[in-house]
């Protein structure tokens, strides 16, 4: 069976599919073409159905959005199960996954590129984490990039008016409080149940740029105001749990 994804190496997103695919042990060719160049060939693989990474193409099919795609790994390849089996505990995971992926993921990403763009230098540090390796060499690419990427983020992200910044620090905090209660409320390190299900892996992959625990894609030399936001939340529990699964379960990851 041949299993082709499309992905952007340094999305949260497109960790959490990663991840899935390696936990399960999914042989797999992988493809990164730059953004913004991505959102064609979404559009393009999935016949208008997705405009963004990551899309897995398996059994003739070109599955967009990463719940879906990790649906699929679930129903079609053995391994460690992520989708718990007993009626109560799946709701569970799958509301939470669907919490964490719509509460969580577009405020942490927004508020990184908030924050790499209000840096001088920020993008252009961003720009050769994603840019093909012979074009990092040429300053005039990496700027024409950066400044690309300006553009598409303020569109695409609403990056920039520090209303929306606030807001996504908001978000944050409430995501960190959802976590904390849920772990309070259960028995050991699991979100639902005893095991490391889809709600441990969404909440964990979506908090990767906020937390940047060892193992999670690579990044940007943070600028300032990042780090010290990340301090500020190092005391939580979350944080620390963040830390914890990404060393429990992450393992190294295969990278691009």
């Amino acid at each position: 069976m041949s299993v082709v994804l499309w992905h952007i190496p340094i999305s949260h997103y497109n960790e959490k599919v990663r991840w899935a695919l390696e936990l399960k042990g999914v042989g797999h060719e992988r493809r990164a073409p730059p953004p913004p160049s991505h959102v064609a060939v979404a559009l393009w693989l999935t016949r208008g159905a997705a405009h963004t990474f990551p899309v897995l193409e398996i059994d003739g099919r070109a599955i967009g959005d990463s719940t879906a795609i990790i649906a699929a790994i679930e129903e079609r390849f053995a391994g460690p199960p992520l989708i718990p089996d007993e009626p109560g505990e799946r709701a569970r995971a799958l509301a939470l996954e669907e919490f964490f992926d719509e509460r969580l993921g577009p405020y942490s990403r927004q508020l990184v590129f908030h924050e790499l763009r209000a840096d001088d230098g920020g993008l252009r540090r961003f720009a050769a984490t994603v840019m093909p390796d012979r074009l990092t060499r040429s300053d005039l690419a990496v700027s024409a990039f950066a400044r690309g990427a300006a553009a598409f983020t303020r569109v695409r992200y609403r990056v920039g008016p520090e209303a929306a910044a606030a807001e996504s620090r908001a978000r944050i905090a409430a995501a960190f409080d959802r976590l904390e209660s849920e772990l309070e409320s259960g028995a050991g390190d699991y979100l639902v149940g005893d095991r490391f299900t889809v709600a441990d892996l969404t909440a964990a992959a979506l908090l990767a740029p906020v937390v940047a625990p060892p193992r999670a894609p690579a990044e940007p030399d943070p600028p300032p105001a990042l780090v010290e936001y990340r301090d500020s939340l190092r005391g939580r529990c979350g944080f620390a749990w963040v830390e914890e699964t990404f060393a429990r379960h992450r393992g190294e990851p295969v990278r691009p």
